[in-house]
């Protein structure tokens, strides 16, 4: 039972980790960049030190291929001049720096082998370097889709919220057209009301025709109707 629950409770560790590390994927990414780039620089840093070195060397082979010359050049002179002294002496001089020739020769060799080898491998490092990178940005560019997604049902982040203000705006300008029109509509009324007066008033100085009856000409009326007996009307 014990080692059930321990193992469980592995698992459960191993889970949370796992979950942890997904949700901080892109932090962890960006680290390990960061370190891919740093080593990718260390080793241009091997590349140009090697190629330094292997300059060197050639400084100093050229040099000594040039010493050995001139000595040759002049132990024969001292051959032909009898003097078999100094052709020995000069003998084992060109012995010595021969063999520090063959020596820088090989530091050569291997120098270019690694050399060779650093540039292929540096190579091949800033390649899948700019591909992290790419990759990089089309992760990061992905998780801020999901991040819009997550934040509403719509497929693009901010559509509710774009439909909402639309619809808020309708209402508004169809509440703005009613009050135009009710306006409008209350300044016809009082332009009305005012040729209304304007006409009573005409009216009372006795110009134009009568539109309302006066007690004139109710009391006209019913003298008519008293003279020949009609009944009042209502």
């Amino acid at each position: 039972m014990f080692k059930t629950l321990f193992t469980l409770a592995r698992g459960a560790a191993a889970a949370a980790e796992e979950e942890i590390i997904d949700r901080r994927a892109l932090l962890i990414l960006d680290q390990q960049i960061r370190d891919a780039a740093a080593a990718v620089e260390r080793g241009k840093r091997a590349l140009a030190v090697a190629i330094a070195h292997d300059e060197d060397e050639g400084r100093r082979l050229e040099a000594t291929i040039a010493r050995i010359t001139d000595l040759e050049e002049r132990a024969i002179a001292a051959l032909a001049g009898g003097r078999e002294d100094l052709a020995a002496e000069a003998a084992e001089s060109i012995a010595i720096m021969e063999v520090d020739r063959d020596a820088v020769r090989e530091a050569r060799g291997t120098f270019a082998r690694e050399i060779a080898h650093l540039k292929r491998a540096a190579a091949d490092a800033s390649r899948r370097l700019a591909e992290l990178e790419r990759g990089r940005r089309i992760a990061q560019a992905a998780e801020a889709v999901r991040r819009l997604k997550a934040c509403g049902p719509t497929p693009v982040g901010g559509a509710a919220a774009l439909y909402e203000a639309e619809a808020t705006l309708r209402r508004l300008r169809e509440r703005q057209a009613e009050d135009a029109a009710i306006d409008a509509s209350l300044e016809a009324l009082d332009a009305s009301a005012a040729a209304d007066t304007v006409a009573t008033r005409l009216e009372a100085a006795g110009f134009g025709k009568r539109t309302r009856p006066t007690a004139v000409d109710v009391l006209d009326r019913l003298r008519k109707r008293a003279a020949t007996g009609t009944p009042t009307a209502i």
